[in-house]
């Protein structure tokens, strides 16, 4: 368990976990290398049937940690024509990670073509698995102003079969408890350990209001299979032109409108208002055309549509927001509290106008923001 739960660290705070056990620095550096040394061996296991002795990985290449505990690694080794083939290595702690739940959804997503990586191989007990590789061509960096609108539409056409998938096991759904457990760590991580503010009891009463009536709203929209974070990191340009998609474990039943929210209104980049509304709404008329879907979006009209799709927006932003505070506070990602402001930004303009919100929107706009701009004062240009 020590040797897991430093793992959910950078390296120089990994090494104050173990220490604060005892162990001395080299001992600590001693484990963190033995989890890799374990990885490696077990991918040239599993890889030694159908590659020659030679040619087996002797090491792996870091590709990148998340925001969650997994760790990534790229595993290189000639095949039989001598070809140069690469797979995906995966540290997921078990006590940490759902590595079951990665290995169902990858099966079903990628059966109703959704290019998701292959699963190859997988040790439940250890937390390993081995992928297929989808490369290193993330979406986020690949965005600009001229090629945007046509990589959002394929983003959103490939939204169509992840939303119809089926499952043998249901997914777990987006429920009423889910929805404010999310919202809390706003008040939580951002308000109270960010912020350092104190929260009142009429605050408090204000934002649990608030928070209940999101999540209504999120409650009241058709219901589909959610992949609840498909933004621009979670996205890869494929060789052949198409979007892969990853990090989808966390996957569940709820609202139809949340994965276009998650793309459109991204807390990694933020393009105009008035170009979101469209793509929002071609994305409603695609569900309105599209054979399979027609049943679920049903009579729902545009303006209903869009409704649903900016509450939606302010109940993921409010998560987020807690969310990169903590990957800050408990997890030691500072870098992540440079996305703070940006979603903050998108929760005051998604708050403005709505009476039901309107004392949300007070409270962010008194409190919050001069707070958050005294925090980090680059956050200013967000709220000219």
């Amino acid at each position: 368990m020590i040797l897991y739960n430093a793992f959910r660290h950078p390296k120089k705070l990994r090494i104050s976990v173990l220490m604060s056990v005892g162990l001395d620095e080299e001992s600590c550096c001693f484990i963190m290398d033995q989890r890799r040394d374990q990885l490696t061996q077990w991918v040239r296991d599993r890889l030694q049937a159908n590659v020659s002795q030679t040619h087996l990985p002797t090491s792996l290449e870091m590709v990148s940690g998340d925001a969650s505990f997994r760790r990534y690694f790229r595993a290189r080794f000639d095949a039989a024509d001598n070809q140069s083939v690469t797979v995906i290595a995966v540290d997921a702690p078990p006590d940490k990670e759902n590595n079951h739940s990665f290995v169902d959804v990858a099966k079903t997503l990628g059966a109703f073509g959704v290019r998701v990586p292959e699963v190859y191989a997988v040790d439940f007990e250890q937390g390993f698995m081995l992928l297929s590789d989808l490369g290193d061509s993330v979406l986020l960096p690949m965005l600009t102003e001229a090629n945007v609108a046509e990589y959002y539409q394929q983003a959103l056409s490939g939204l169509l079969p992840i939303q119809r998938s089926c499952f043998e096991k249901p997914l777990p759904p987006y429920d009423r408890s889910l929805l404010m457990t999310e919202m809390a760590l706003f008040s939580d991580w951002l308000l109270e350990r960010h912020l350092g503010l104190v929260l009142t009891e009429a605050d408090r009463f204000m934002l649990k209001h608030a928070y209940s009536y999101l999540a209504g709203e999120a409650l009241a929209q058709p219901q589909v299979t959610v992949h609840r974070d498909y933004h621009s990191r979670n996205l890869m340009c494929l060789s052949d032109g198409a979007l892969g998609v990853i990090d989808f474990q966390d996957a569940v039943h709820g609202p139809i409108t949340y994965d276009a929210v998650s793309l459109l209104k991204d807390c990694y980049c933020k393009w105009p208002a008035a170009q979101v509304r469209e793509w929002a709404l071609g994305f409603y008329e695609l569900l309105k055309t599209e054979p399979e879907h027609a049943g679920v979006i049903g009579d729902i009209d545009a303006e209903q549509y869009m409704q649903w799709f900016n509450l939606m927006a302010a109940q993921r932003h409010l998560k987020a927001a807690g969310i990169f505070a903590r990957l800050c506070y408990r997890d030691g990602k500072q870098s992540y509290l440079d996305d703070v402001p940006r979603t903050l930004s998108y929760l005051v303009e998604e708050t403005r106008g709505v009476d039901t919100l309107a004392n949300l929107h007070g409270f962010l706009m008194d409190v919050v923001v001069p707070a958050l701009i005294n925090r980090q004062p680059s956050a200013n240009e967000f709220f000219q």
